[in-house]
């Protein structure tokens, strides 16, 4: 059962006027925002500099993870103190102010206070991620820190800065940390051909990996998360909002406009964002291209909706144990968990949760807070939304509030790199994801996931393939395919392929997994939702076509919302070219009944493929010889058909 409890540090009264659904308000966002600040500078050095929060490092090092934590809750003091129009009872900018004049004293030195120096990504380049971090404070303070210190403090931060301008980024997001220090240095005045370079560097990628629908792929690959709202969206939108660039400020803010089309109704009615993707420990940054979206005018969203969300997403991480006793956010979900984590984790990681905080440079009078909080669009009607571009289909449901994500287009592989199965993302390559479940450990059986056994061993899913996506009204779908990739022995089995189609209706799933080539004495395997043994969620798998009886296994590492977990599974043995159909759910609704009477009739038959031919397409790109299938299945309640055809490397759907 979930345990909710009061952070550490205090809040003003609710006020259920104004915010019927959480009882925040501004002043709420303005005390969290102090509460962390003063529970992290605790662990200050004596000068200011460095934040060394206890914890174990991450492979960056001490010094570099201190910086970590002085530029981190930096940006949460300045989106503090700029909302407030310079107003700082708590005298944070002299904090930062002194700090900075620290820190680059003598950049690189090993004593107490230096920064590290900022090197190339590969060498030592967490020091130019936090790098945007104190040039975006700086930018966003110039009035109350920048243009008060003196000459030579200015001169020093800029050469530290510099570095970020100067060396290589990893080839994706960071390519905006020097972007964004370029534009603090042009908007004080020492802008040059190589802040120039930066900027139009940043951009020209960016175009490149905007891929439609809102979403932009992080890096040249086809990883779609979190990224794009806490950091892809969130520096050109606010750096062409506080520049006052109309031109770029209209050509971004409409991709943002766009991508809280889909992104809005990835929040669950309890607050909670989607467990989906990597760096989740920053927890609450998933609302801050809604909070963006609604300072900067790009949303589709009206200020009710857009405060029911930014609030509902701090509310629910400060009431689940999110900062602990002593103040300070963990690593990890709801409190510490390691397997949320990522290499690059270390003690201040989780506070890059500060851009949530955007949201208070919307000032007390603006509609963002005077307007009365109104239904988030997970607490509507039932909706199914593809959104083709990144290969998701969105799954809500009023009765329970929970959202899920198919994903059918994002792996996190980079186009250069092979699939070995060692370096299977359990973030990324499951076939769902939701709102009130994460991904069982890499150590235990995979959760939502379609796998092959040969020789005893079970593949895993890399690289993603979309086979296409829609929606119509009250149902949608998304398809994909993949080479099982195995840990032990030949990394793939020649021929092998796995087709999946997913189609949502209410709360039901209908899953539907093609697999081609499977050698003799092979086995497939669908796993369904993990979920807590006897909890309010619960986690339903049954054969339609093809499986034999379901089974329930453990998960004894459990996932980010318990501790122990259970899921269903499937089993059949196979053989050639199998198609395996399944109907599965996930649910909290306390009267949701069994899945057996969901469905009356199932058929699946060869039939021809878009040209007439039953022989299908030998050299299509996905890989296959197989002719054309076709899957009908008849819905109980309403006696409607969904039919699925499967056919030269892609998918079609129709319901009616």
């Amino acid at each position: 059962m979930t345990t909710f409890r009061s952070p550490s540090f205090e809040l003003p009264p609710e006020d259920r006027a104004s915010s019927p659904y959480t009882g925040y308000t501004r002043a709420h966002w303005e005390a969290a925002a102090d509460g962390l600040l003063h529970a992290a500078w605790r662990w200050a050095t004596p000068g200011g500099a460095l934040l060394d929060l206890p914890g174990p490092p991450s492979h960056s090092g001490v010094r570099s993870d201190g910086l970590e934590g002085y530029a981190r809750t930096f940006l949460a003091a300045a989106f503090r103190v700029a909302g407030a129009e310079g107003k700082d009872p708590h005298e944070w900018l002299d904090r930062y102010a002194r700090g900075l004049a620290s820190g680059t004293r003598t950049p690189g030195r090993d004593d107490t206070e230096s920064w590290p120096v900022i090197l190339d990504h590969h060498v030592q380049g967490q020091p130019m991620v936090e790098s945007a971090s104190v040039a975006l404070g700086l930018r966003l303070t110039r009035p109350w820190l920048w243009d008060r210190l003196s000459a030579e403090v200015q001169d020093r931060a800029e050469l530290w800065l510099r570095g970020a301008l100067r060396h290589l980024p990893a080839g994706n997001n960071w390519y905006l940390f020097p972007y964004t220090v370029a534009g603090f240095l042009e908007s004080v005045g020492r802008g040059d051909a190589e802040t120039a370079r930066a900027r139009e560097r940043a951009l020209k990628l960016l175009e490149g990996w905007y891929r439609g629908d809102g979403w932009y792929a992080d890096g040249d690959g086809r990883a779609f998360d979190h990224y794009n709202g806490w950091a892809l969206h969130l520096y050109p939108v606010l750096d062409a909002h506080l520049a006052g660039d109309g031109s770029a400020s209209a050509h971004y803010g409409a991709r943002l406009r766009e991508h809280l089309e889909s992104f809005s109704l990835m929040f669950g009615a309890d607050g909670a964002p989607l467990h989906f993707g990597r760096s989740l420990t920053y927890r609450f940054a998933a609302s801050a291209a809604v909070g963006l979206g609604a300072v900067c005018g790009h949303t589709p969203l009206s200020p009710g909706v857009s405060r029911r969300l930014v609030d509902g997403s701090l509310r629910y991480f400060l009431e689940r144990g999110a900062s602990g006793g002593d103040g300070l956010l963990s690593l990890g979900w709801h409190g510490p968990h390691p397997a949320t984590l990522q290499s690059y984790s270390g003690p201040a990681s989780p506070y890059w949760a500060s851009k949530a905080f955007v949201a208070l440079l919307a000032p007390a009078g603006h509609p963002l807070w005077t307007s009365v909080e109104e239904a988030a669009p997970s607490e509507g009607a039932d909706r199914v939304l593809s959104v083709p571009a990144p290969g998701f289909l969105v799954q809500s449901t009023r009765a329970d509030g929970v959202v899920r994500l198919h994903n059918h287009g994002s792996d996190h592989v980079r186009p250069d790199e092979g699939e070995p199965a060692a370096g299977t993302d359990p973030h990324y390559a499951r076939l769902a994801y939701s709102t009130v479940t994460g991904p069982t450990s890499a150590a235990n059986l995979a959760d939502n996931h379609l796998s092959v056994t040969v020789g005893g061993v079970r593949s895993t899913r890399r690289r993603i393939h979309p086979l296409g996506a829609g929606h119509g009204d009250g149902w949608g779908w998304a398809g994909s395919w993949h080479t099982p990739v195995f840990p032990a022995g030949p990394s793939t089995v020649p021929g092998l392929r796995v087709e999946s189609v997913t189609v949502a209706r209410g709360r039901y799933e209908l899953r539907v997994h093609r697999v081609l080539g499977a050698p003799d004495g092979a086995r497939a395997e669908l796993t369904g939702w993990a979920t807590e043994p006897g909890g309010p969620v619960r986690s339903q798998l049954y054969g339609l076509h093809g499986w034999a009886a379901p089974e329930e296994v453990r998960a004894p590492q459990g996932t980010a919302f318990t501790r122990w977990a259970v899921l269903p599974r499937l089993a059949a043995d196979v053989a050639g070219d199998v198609v395996l159909v399944a109907l599965a759910s996930l649910t909290a609704e306390p009267e949701a009944g069994p899945l057996e009477p969901v469905v009356d009739t199932t058929h699946v038959r060869p039939c021809p493929d878009e040209d007439g031919d039953p022989g299908g397409d030998p050299g299509g790109d996905s890989g296959g010889d197989s002719g054309g299938v076709g899957v009908e299945v008849c819905w109980a309640e309403d006696g409607a058909r969904t039919r699925i055809f499967f056919g030269r490397g892609a998918a079609t759907v129709d319901h009616s």
